[in-house]
């Protein structure tokens, strides 16, 4: 093996890379068009164009690929995840083609890649599955009887795929129509087949996930357990181990039931088994026939390089350690840096200013960072949100939890929304914390979890939104004379009167307050370090530009980010605008899938008017109050762009005497 293409994009790329080159083994990168400027197409020995901005167009482009790397002299293949990872006709095609494929065998990727073939094969040799119906007749009337067969609450999944697309909780026979549709479209969406299972929902249970591993020689060994419990919409954002409520009795358990399954299927390469865990009692749920975005935790615990050993069983060379060899050390956390708001909705947008946490301020701690990030990246809306990840590994899982924190509080990306604040936010957590985080977690803690960033931002931004107001980073100050200033935080104004102290200080004083001095002490690239009141902060920012009047500005100080508007040029803000018409725009970039109003109609609040997909997902996008539609200003299958006005609306006015 010489020369690997790496068939995906972003930080697996650069991580497959690192191995690679470890292991004086060249790499060829592949690229789609919005990716033409990608720190995995210059970081690569060579790198080839495959045209396109989509996935379709590209990266799951089976033929550009191929092509790719007869042009490159390429002679293994190494997927990634995601994509065509878990695609057998494209493992198959690599291996006609006379490549290496670096993963399991076709049959394997088939046979465990369905979640229905998958359970069946579990079933047959002892591994615990929940009742259900995985079988071929996909009608409605059928997956209706199997609910009833089976007991409410039910999951509805797609048979095909993974990361939580195509999945629906469904809890009663009226939601049941609706939630089979959903996750055929997402399902065909995301992975070209719309098959769907239905099995018993477990309510309360733990996600946790068992590293497999096997050679060409029949040896299969486990790397122990990860916990991914906690989730948003299906999809993991903290990952650790040991998990908290595994002990060695468990692991051994499972490690065994995931070895058994994988010996079933003649697996080889890296896999992962992934269960359901109530209490002592666990379930399968699916196995990913690929290495998991989560494998750096598994690497920090076992000092292991999985790359690498996914290489070397490609060429025929048996595994380097037995069950027996295999020791897990310490305590590792995970969490997935994503383009996205508090309320998980994905953004697009350009990096404009990037910092990585100081690894060498850890002590008796491993910090890791696995991305692809600089100043200048765009996040586009063709594929995933995920930004990178940060990994911390450390003697135990309180270390762990407060190394992590700190590392997140030192990373700075400035100039679209990321959850890096609510990540914090989860890690500080009294429920995480003590180690009781279930997958039901955030979909119960997740709106006190978002009322806290909301209260934490308000306050920072009453503390620090000024110094937008009187310096620009970069360059020099602002005029000094007396001014009024308005800065607007969400749907709170601020209006503040400003009046020169110094060169470097103003006195600041609020509508609601008296008078408090405003101090810049260093004038940063992107921000200050400034002190209000005797308190000294560090506060970066980056101006996003100017939109309707108003100056925006992205800024963060510490475990806080937020976004202001200087709308002091703007006209005083005027009365209720009820009975006024006004507008549903689109919050990100997307495709509209459903339109499911029509002009001249009158929706009720929370209605959901428009479906849009984005970074794989479906969202759907409702009215906030009791209106009626004027106009519908776009089409189904329609790209828009981030506040493209969707629908017209006028707002019901109630009638005098009406509640």
């Amino acid at each position: 093996m010489k020369r690997i293409l790496i068939a995906n994009r972003g930080e697996i790329a650069l991580r497959v890379m690192a191995t690679a080159r470890r292991m004086g083994i060249e790499t060829v990168a592949v690229y789609s068009d919005a990716d033409a400027g990608s720190l995995h197409v210059q970081q690569a020995d060579q790198a080839y164009a495959l045209g396109g901005l989509t996935s379709a167009q590209s990266y799951l482009d089976v033929g550009k690929l191929l092509a790719a790397a007869k042009a490159t002299g390429a002679d293994a293949v190494h997927p990634g995840y995601g994509f065509l990872s878990e695609d057998a006709g494209f493992a198959q095609a690599v291996q006609e083609a006379g490549l290496i494929w670096i993963g399991p065998s076709p049959a394997a990727i088939r046979q465990l890649g369905s979640k229905a073939a998958a359970k069946q094969l579990a079933k047959a040799h002892g591994v615990p599955c929940l009742p259900g119906y995985e079988g071929s007749d996909q009608d409605h009337e059928r997956f209706a009887a199997e609910a009833e067969r089976i007991g409410y609450p039910v999951m509805v999944k797609a048979v095909a795929g993974g990361g939580g697309r195509g999945m629906r909780l469904v809890e009663s026979p009226a939601q049941l129509q609706a939630a089979l549709a959903s996750a055929r479209s997402e399902a065909l969406a995301g992975f070209g087949n719309g098959d769907l299972l239905v099995e018993r929902a477990v309510m309360h249970p733990r996600h946790v996930e068992v590293q497999v591993f096997a050679d060409t020689q029949g040896h299969v060994i486990h790397l122990g357990e990860r916990d991914c419990s906690v989730q948003r919409r299906h999809q993991k954002i903290i990952e650790e181990s040991p998990s908290p409520a595994v002990n060695a009795d468990l692991r051994e358990r499972m490690g065994a039931c995931a070895v058994a399954l994988a010996k079933a299927a003649g697996y080889v390469g890296a896999g992962t088994v992934e269960f359901l865990l109530e209490g002592q009692d666990f379930f399968l749920m699916e196995m990913n026939t690929r290495l998991q975005v989560e494998h750096p935790v598994t690497e920090a615990l076992t000092g292991l390089d999985l790359v690498e050993w996914q290489i070397r069983v490609a060429r025929g060379e048996p595994l380097p350690l037995t069950q027996q060899q295999v020791q897990l050390s310490g305590h590792a956390i995970e969490v997935r840096l994503c383009a996205e708001d508090e309320n998980f909705q994905p953004h697009t947008g350009v990096v404009r200013y990037f910092s990585a946490p100081n690894a060498m301020s850890f002590e008796r701690s491993l910090l890791r960072f696995d991305h692809a990030l600089r100043m200048g990246s765009e996040v586009t809306p063709y594929y995933d949100a995920m930004l990178g990840k940060l990994i911390v590994h450390a003697p135990s899982r309180d270390q762990a939890i407060d190394q992590l924190i700190h590392a997140l509080g030192q990373l700075v990306v400035l100039g679209l929304p990321t959850n890096r604040a609510f990540l914090m936010q989860c890690l500080n957590d009294s429920v995480f914390r003590q180690g009781q985080a279930l997958i039901s977690y955030l979909a119960a803690d997740a709106p006190r979890l978002q009322q806290q960033l909301r209260e934490q931002q308000s306050q920072t931004h009453q503390q620090w939104g000024a110094l937008c107001t009187v310096a620009q980073p970069p360059g020099g100050l602002a005029c000094s004379y007396s001014q009024q200033r308005r800065l607007r935080h969400r749907d709170q104004t601020q209006e503040l009167t400003l009046q020169p102290a110094s060169r470097t200080s103003w006195s600041l004083e609020a509508k609601d307050g008296g008078p408090v001095l405003l101090q810049i002490d260093e004038l940063l690239a992107y921000g200050w370090r400034a002190r209000r009141a005797g308190l000294s902060q560090t506060v970066h920012a980056v101006r996003l530009g100017m939109e309707e009047g108003a100056t925006r500005w992205h800024l963060q100080a510490g475990g806080v980010d937020w976004l202001t508007e200087d709308i002091s040029y703007l006209p005083p803000e005027g009365a209720s605008a009820a009975g006024q018409a006004s507008e549903l725009r689109a919050p990100f970039n997307g495709k509209v899938l459903q339109i499911q109003a029509v002009a001249g109609q009158h929706l009720q609040a929370r209605t959901t008017a428009v479906v849009i997909e984005s970074m794989k997902l479906e969202h759907s996008l409702c009215v906030r109050a009791d209106c009626v539609v004027e106009e519908v200003l776009v089409a189904e299958g329609q790209q828009v762009t981030p506040g493209q006005i969707l629908l017209r609306l006028a707002t019901v006015v109630a009638k005098e005497g009406e509640a």
